[in-house]
């Protein structure tokens, strides 16, 4: 049997210890706050970071390389130098007490650019594959144009003004230019004809023209608001029966401008008619980190009887199925356009923040076919 004598003496113990350990609690610790971190991109790879905080004992930071842990700090910066191109996350802890911090991160995008790879830098197609015969290239690696090349000059008036998409500039020969191996197209902020901005439209058309294949285009894009860079084909019977009827096969369109990662997003789409109206079907894909001013790439398509396949630097993300009888156009031979417009009705017109001028540096093009 319970004897309550006992138990009751016990339980006013517990309550009197419980009690005292309440009354003996540790003063609570302070936390930094108003913690800061910048970060300076010092080139080649090397970044440095600046903290500061208030009720601060010292600093713990991570640059978020693999395997790599935080480091106390004794003053109120660090240096890192990365090697590899990627998304780096930097972590800065503010400490009051070994356990006791806060927490602040940044992401540091190293391109190539900024690892000071060279004015070369970037992805790199090969020049054969298995099962496919080159069949054209141009290589820009002369002091002159080929004759693959011809020129469309100004502003599309009377028949076309604004190109079809009220685009701003004139286009002229002299934006064009071979450097280094390069084909460099050039838009400028100046005046030609009643017109703004200059650029450089080049076409192949009663050239060189092909039905199917698989194109890689190596090149390095301009950037900013209202610049509006096209690697595209066209069906060669566009005289005959006009656009869309001919077809369009965009390779690579990209819109300028940082809102919405604009400078590090391309697409691919294409164009055709559709009872006389014009039907498209596009898909777009983004860099992880960067813009597609930093580096080159390499925008391809490979396309057969049967579809028609996007690719960045030999990564697929869109394809198109052109079996159905109502894409016919994709079905003939089509020619290229290079060209870097400005404004239209895709992009917008520039505004404060557009440099100029902005070049679209084009290092080759290959057509392969099957065997």
């Amino acid at each position: 049997m319970l004897n309550f004598r006992v138990l009751i003496p016990l339980l006013f113990g517990i309550a009197f210890i419980f009690s005292c350990s309440e009354s003996e609690t540790e003063p609570q610790v302070k936390l930094p706050d108003n913690l800061v971190v910048t970060v300076e991109y010092l080139g080649n790879g090397e970044v440095k970071a600046n903290f500061t905080a208030e009720n601060t004992a010292f600093f713990k930071v991570s640059f978020g390389t693999p395997g790599e842990t935080s480091q106390r700090i004794d003053g109120n910066t660090a240096t890192k130098k990365y090697t590899e191109k990627g998304n780096y996350q930097l972590n800065v802890q503010a400490h009051a007490t070994e356990t006791d911090f806060v927490v602040a991160s940044q992401t540091i995008s190293m391109t190539a650019t900024l690892l000071g790879l060279g004015p070369n830098a970037g992805y790199t197609s090969p020049d054969s594959y298995d099962g496919y015969t080159q069949v054209w290239a141009d290589e820009f690696s002369g002091a002159t144009l080929s004759s693959d090349w011809t020129f469309e000059l100004g502003d599309g008036c009377p028949d076309l003004c604004g190109w079809g998409n009220q685009e701003l500039e004139y286009y002229k020969k002299e934006n064009t230019s071979l450097q280094d191996g390069n084909l460099i197209i050039t838009a400028k902020r100046e005046n030609a004809g009643s017109r703004n901005y200059t650029s450089s439209r080049l076409i192949t058309k009663g050239k060189r023209f092909f039905t199917y294949g698989r194109v890689d285009i190596r090149a390095k894009l301009p950037k900013g608001q209202g610049i509006w860079p096209a690697l595209w084909m066209l069906g060669e019977n566009i005289s005959e029966v006009g656009w869309p009827k001919c077809g369009e096969i965009d390779i690579m369109e990209l819109v300028g401008g940082s809102a919405e990662n604009r400078d590090g997003t391309i697409h691919g789409t294409v164009h055709w008619d559709n009872a006389g109206s014009n039907a498209n079907y596009g898909g777009k894909t983004s860099l992880p980190f960067g813009i597609f001013n930093d580096e080159y790439h390499v925008f391809s398509i490979i396309w057969d009887a049967e579809k028609i396949v996007w690719l960045l630097d030999n990564v697929q993300y869109h394809v198109i199925d052109i079996r159905p009888v109502e894409l016919n156009e994709f079905q003939k031979p089509h020619f290229f356009i290079f060209n870097v417009a400005v404004g239209g009705i895709w992009p917008g017109s520039p505004d404060a923040s557009t440099v100029f001028p902005q070049e679209m540096k084009v290092d080759y093009i290959r057509v392969f076919q099957k065997k």
